[in-house]
């Protein structure tokens, strides 16, 4: 049986998306809920990430670790060949998480009352993070015409001028699943450089494209402007070990670093720990099979449910996305508001989603579906997801 088919048993093992939907979705018990909401998959990580860890755990010593330049090499090589972006080791500097990691940029580079420009609908952290920290979200409303999303950059630039410090952009695009075009990437960065703002390109699914569609690193067409660019990476969404803790913030300038580096000691922040080193490594070095088969299965996957749920439900519409492994689906056609829609879910289909208003207000009317996990578990989801519809 191959991994991507083997249902493996998650209850129980401290998992959020399991074992936390009473929490956040405020039930009693959600014992008999099928949970396709947060963005980790069901599938076991690569052999290799995994041998790599019992093999650091057999050395009975776990002291203070660091990002060796093994690490480093490990990256800038799985950069250069899927990805054609020649890195340098010293431009890396390693964090615990993408989202930490915004956070440490929104700080270090932005004061308070300061504007953060986002693209919405987007990933919550996106607003929340500058929020608690007292900077100002200015919002650009992303074009959407049957699922496809695109930015008005006539908008983009008006946002630009109300105080905007930070841009922050998502690629591939979460929850609408875009990997930017060449063009698109250019007239962002265009207008970034004219009005002297900063880049945070947020790159976490950049392995997670599809046959069809090219991601490219915002930095690879920067030139001149490549240092007001800070690019966030991570194995952790491509190889599914989110728990593990690693990403990486790759900047050219040495300036940039160093701030970074200060923010970090300020706050304490220790390098990866051995295991997180460990991961990272195996994975970027060895799990390029894996992955090729990984986006094979979830490819399938979205097509299977959207012709299914399309076919089966009057008023849905899903666009495939370009890259990740999240669907986008919009309900609008349905009739239900929102609060009905989750009802109906989470009550008569047994099934845990994610509304679209927690992608900001302009996700309103969708639902975000996580389809990275094994097709019997897809199809399990399609049939609860239909019963919720059904009179």
């Amino acid at each position: 049986m191959s991994v991507f088919e083997k249902v493996i048993e998650r209850r129980e093992t401290r998992s959020v998306k399991w074992d936390m939907m009473e929490k956040i979705y405020n039930i009693e018990d959600a014992s008999d809920i099928l949970p396709m909401w947060v963005a980790d998959m069901d599938f076991a990580a690569p052999e290799a990430v995994i041998q790599a860890m019992k093999e650091r755990l057999d050395h009975p010593v776990f002291g203070y670790s660091y990002a060796c330049e093994g690490c480093k090499n490990a990256v800038r090589t799985w950069l250069s060949e899927r990805h054609e972006w020649e890195t340098k080791n010293e431009w890396m500097l390693f964090h615990q998480g993408v989202v930490p990691a915004i956070a440490s940029v929104v700080e270090t580079f932005t004061t308070a009352g300061d504007g953060i420009l986002v693209t919405s609908p987007v990933y919550p952290p996106f607003f929340q993070i500058p929020q608690r920290q007292q900077r100002n979200i200015v919002e650009c409303v992303m074009l959407e015409e049957n699922g496809a999303y695109s930015i008005d950059f006539e908008e983009f630039e008006k946002c630009l001028q109300q105080n905007v410090k930070l841009f922050i952009l998502c690629n591939p695009h979460n929850p609408g699943g875009i990997v930017w075009k060449e063009s698109e990437l250019k007239e962002m960065l265009r207008l970034c450089t004219k009005y002297d703002v900063l880049i945070l390109a947020d790159e976490i699914h950049a392995d997670l494209v599809f046959p069809g569609h090219k991601h490219i690193p915002l930095v690879t067409l920067a030139g001149e402007e490549a240092d007001r660019i800070i690019t966030c990476v991570a194995p952790t969404k491509t190889f599914n070990i989110a728990g593990v803790q690693a990403a990486l913030m790759i900047a050219t300038d040495e300036g940039v670093r160093e701030k970074l580096t200060l923010n970090a000691m300020a706050h304490g922040q220790m390098d990866l720990s051995p295991f997180a080193a460990a991961a990272l490594t195996a994975a970027y070095k060895e799990g390029g099979p894996w992955l090729d088969e990984l986006l094979e299965i979830i490819s399938s996957n979205m097509d299977y449910v959207i012709h299914e749920l399309t076919s089966a439900i009057s008023g849905l519409k899903i666009a495939k996305p370009h890259g990740t492994y999240l669907l986008w689906i919009d309900y609008r056609g349905t009739g239900l508001t929102e609060d009905e829609m989750m009802d109906r879910l989470l009550n008569k289909g047994k099934l845990a989603l994610e509304p679209g208003t927690k992608y900001g207000e302009a996700g309103r009317g969708f639902l975000r579906m996580n389809v990275a996990t094994p097709r019997s578990l897809v199809e399990e989801g399609v049939n609860r997801f239909v019963t919720a519809l059904t009179d």
